[in-house]
């Protein structure tokens, strides 16, 4: 049996509910990009119907449908192990249904606001028109990142408070309101890029891996910087 008590825990939770787009390919990408830097790696499934673990490294939120995206705020707010877990100072990563309810209110299928999980200062709701296809945006130079590419299909519109930042500079698409894209808060970041995310951008993944384990060794380019280079050309051609 492999040891598991010293390596980087990463949390999916609610696959049931939450993973649209193949949003399971960011808890891959994670531990293939630690792994293949010598870090032990465990990845934990967590379902609706099951607790959320306080002591994850990375927690990972996919995209979903309206009912299943309300149904999961509920149990989140219900059970509080996320919200602990980012108040210890975990790393959370969401995507789009994801994204909107770790804030601190989005909007349901008709427009009425629902409370959020309320760790990150962002507040979402229903556009006129639904944002599809393809963006780029420009990354927050102080995360180190670049630019990234996705795919977004959503009406919600989000606005950042305070305590939030820009994850970055809409260069082609719509993201949180035409001009931003995504937001980020400590150790937890939100975005509307499904592809999924991280496997189409191996530098935001490294972000996060850097945030738990620290300095991180380079890897030589690989499939995952070719796919980035190659959505990047096409959605700006």
């Amino acid at each position: 049996m492999t040891d598991t008590s010293s390596a980087l825990r990463i949390v999916w939770i609610y696959p049931d509910l939450l993973s649209t787009y193949g949003d399971q390919g960011n808890a891959l990408i994670l531990k293939r990009r630690a792994e293949l830097r010598g870090i032990p790696t465990e990845v934990v499934h967590v379902h609706s119907s099951d607790p959320v673990p306080e002591h994850g490294d990375v927690y990972l939120l996919g995209g979903g449908e309206d009912r299943p995206q309300i149904l999961a705020a509920e149990r989140l707010r219900a059970d509080g192990g996320l919200a602990r877990a980012a108040h210890n100072g975990a790393c959370v990563f969401a995507v789009c249904a994801g994204y909107q309810i770790i804030g601190e209110s989005y909007g349901d299928d008709e427009s009425n606001p629902l409370p959020g999980v309320g760790i990150l200062d962002i507040r979402s709701n229903r556009g006129e028109t639904r944002a599809v296809g393809e963006i780029v945006a420009d990354v927050d130079p102080a995360l180190g990142v670049g630019r990234i590419t996705g795919f977004e299909n959503h009406r919600g519109r989000t606005v950042l408070g305070p305590s939030a930042r820009p994850l970055s500079t809409v260069v082609r698409g719509i993201g949180n309101d035409d001009r931003i894209e995504g937001a980020y808060q400590g150790q937890i970041l939100g975005t509307y890029l499904h592809g999924p995310a991280l496997p189409r951008n191996p530098e935001l993944a490294d972000l996060l891996l850097r945030w738990r384990v620290g300095q991180l060794s380079p890897l030589p380019p690989a499939w995952g910087e070719r796919l980035h280079d190659e959505r990047l050309a096409a959605a700006l051609h």
